[in-house]
């Protein structure tokens, strides 16, 4: 079985000009897009199915990424059912030159596990055995719990 730690993955992106909106901040749609190639790696991991987004659950989007900055996305799976993933997703600004990095978009997906075909197949179930896991997962719970 499959544990939160394991499923933890993060990924950088440099925000290019076509990347931006109107007010030279990366576009919400690119950002949204990254959450969900980040999020749909970190479900299939834990799956070990391909695995396709069933619904965005939240996206709080707190503050803007500049052109110029590094989007850092995490994602890490932190509940399942039967045959879907719940996947907390968080995004920083990180400033290239220095490392300083802000908090600035929290979110959770859904993804189902599908075979060949395209059917739902079943999921492992998860194991937190760490603090860290622990502390990942119960602070998504607590943001649905909020919702």
């Amino acid at each position: 079985m499959p544990t939160v730690l394991e499923t933890h993955i993060q990924n950088r992106f440099r925000v290019q000009p076509n990347h931006a909106n109107n007010n030279d901040t990366l576009h919400g749609g690119n950002l949204m897009k990254w959450l969900d190639e980040v999020g749909a790696m970190s479900a299939m991991r834990f799956a070990g199915e391909t695995c396709v987004t069933a619904r965005v659950n939240e996206l709080d989007f707190e503050r803007p990424i500049g052109i110029g900055d590094t989007a850092l996305v995490e994602a890490f799976v932190y509940d399942a059912g039967r045959t879907s993933v719940h996947v907390g997703l968080r995004a920083w600004r990180e400033e290239p030159r220095s490392g300083e990095m802000e908090r600035t978009t929290e979110s959770s997906f859904t993804f189902v596990a599908i075979d060949e075909d395209g059917s739902a197949v079943p999921v492992p179930e998860l194991t937190v055995e760490s603090d860290r896991g622990r502390e990942l997962q119960a602070r998504m719970l607590e943001v649905e719990d909020n919702s």
